[in-house]
């Protein structure tokens, strides 16, 4: 389905509230933002039953018929899943795929083998980058965490100084470069170009993270001096294997839908001739879809057959890889049931009019949006989606370039300030040994400089592009 044909669809479920009904949908969408943020956190209710309540609680209190309220959430629901579920589903794959081989391990080790000292923090954002691109964050974490911590004790390193670089390496990549769920879903929400988001998210990535990463880890590893913990190093998973991928094999595999999907943007900037057939073939092997297909389908060669794994395996691996994902998709998809009912109650409308009056960038403000909702709700996915459903009308006369920094701007507000409220918080807190106060001081901290100076990037990139 076409996402003008989307459009239309929605356009028919829930009439839009006019422009009278301004202070209603106000008092409507903070209602409904509230239900969200008590359930998840005062009630622990799960993020995807937390969506759909809010969202019914946001329709009915902006005056829709509830059916249509119904209506407009399952078509978002249904769309978003459409539009990002497979891809997500491959980057699970692939991801397990990677971890599974030891080819992770193997790119981990062969950059450590040629780095020391003062260049392990850059060695551990290298790896970090890398790693992070066709994984999810907490995935990420729990496969960096046994090499953090065996780098900390045996080059008798502060933990910080090592941590941060990786952590910050990791954060960037979930908040700002797709094939990740939450930037996939702002572009589908949008309109944003694939391959111009993720040219122009790595751009802005590299000096974010080298900024957030080894410069910033200086000084937490003076706030917080604390020992890698002996009982959180878990066993690797290349221990139970007898050989495993190469290093060149496994960047290749890793790199390949990154290499594709960044062909396909080059190509239509260079040829922009649809008709064409060189940009037609382009616009097949490079879209996400296609460019992840074939990175799971290579590894399964490069990754993998090297590490001895027979045909046999191959299901029961996808079968393990597919199961986390439950969870991640149905909110995604109740996110974007959400951001479809604010669409279709007509606030989104509502947000461009109020940043005509108020005269706020349409970037700045999509990042203020997604702070708002990241502090309340503690989720980067839950800040994303939702802050694209309100800012995409935003996005209606907007060059190609400055849709996609529409998205970075919605991605770098997502990351602001991890507190008590985020799993990734705890998550760090637990595998580092940290206090709350030594957690806020260092993950949190840095998580807010990942935010600030995106966003700034974002700002200034808009001014020359």
């Amino acid at each position: 389905m076409t996402r003008l044909s989307v459009e239309m669809l929605a356009a028919d479920t829930v009439e839009p509230i006019t422009s009278a009904g301004h202070a209603q949908l106000g008092i409507a969408v903070l209602a409904g933002i509230a239900v969200i943020v008590l359930l998840i956190t005062k009630f622990k209710l799960h993020a995807f039953l937390s969506l759909t309540l809010g969202s019914l609680a946001l329709g009915a209190l902006a005056g829709a018929p509830l059916d249509k309220v119904i209506a407009s959430f399952t078509t978002g629901l249904g769309t978003t899943v459409a539009g990002v579920g497979v891809l997500i589903a491959l980057g699970a794959i692939l991801g397990k795929m990677l971890a599974d081989s030891g080819g992770a391990d193997q790119i981990v080790d062969t950059i450590l083998a040629k780095a020391s000292g003062r260049s392990m923090p850059w060695a551990m954002v290298l790896i970090a980058s890398v790693i992070g691109l066709p994984l999810f964050f907490e995935v990420g974490v729990v496969l960096l965490i046994p090499v953090v911590l065996m780098v900390a004790k045996r080059g008798n390193y502060s933990l910080m100084r090592i941590g941060i670089p990786a952590l910050a390496g990791l954060s960037v990549m979930h908040g700002l470069v797709p094939p990740h769920p939450g930037p996939l879903v702002a572009i589908d929400a949008v309109g944003a170009n694939l391959g111009v988001t993720l040219a122009l998210g790595v751009l802005v990535a590299i000096p974010t993270v080298i900024i957030a990463g080894p410069v910033f880890s200086k000084y937490a590893a003076r706030w917080v001096d604390v020992p890698a913990p002996d009982r959180m190093i878990p066993q690797r998973a290349s221990e139970d294997l007898e050989k495993r991928p190469g290093f060149g094999a496994t960047l290749a595999t890793i790199l390949l839908p990154v290499v594709l999907m960044l062909s396909k943007a080059l190509v239509d900037i260079v040829v922009d001739d649809p008709e064409n057939t060189v940009q037609r073939v382009f616009d097949v092997i490079g879209s996400p879809l296609i460019a992840l297909l074939a990175s799971v389908l290579v590894g399964i060669f490069t990754l993998l057959r090297p590490a001895g794994f027979g045909k046999e395996r191959l299901s029961p691996l996808v079968e393990k890889g597919l199961a986390p994902i439950a969870g991640i998709l149905l909110i995604v998809g109740a996110g974007g049931g959400f951001k479809q009912t604010l669409i279709d109650t007509g606030v989104g409308q509502m947000v461009l009019d109020i940043s005509e009056d108020w005269s706020i960038p349409a970037l700045l403000l999509a990042w203020l949006i997604a702070v708002a909702i990241r502090l309340a709700t503690g989720s980067a996915t839950v800040a994303t989606v939702s802050a694209a459903g309100l800012v995409a009308p935003l996005a209606a006369d907007m060059s190609t370039t400055h849709a996609a920094l529409l998205v970075l701007a919605i991605g770098a507000g997502s990351l602001f300030f991890s507190h008590v409220n985020d799993a990734g918080f705890w998550l760090v807190k637990e595998y580092f040994g940290l206090s709350v106060g030594q957690t806020v001081k260092t993950w949190s901290v840095m998580e807010t400089i990942i935010s600030v100076v995106a966003g700034g990037l974002v700002l200034l990139l808009s001014l020359v592009i």
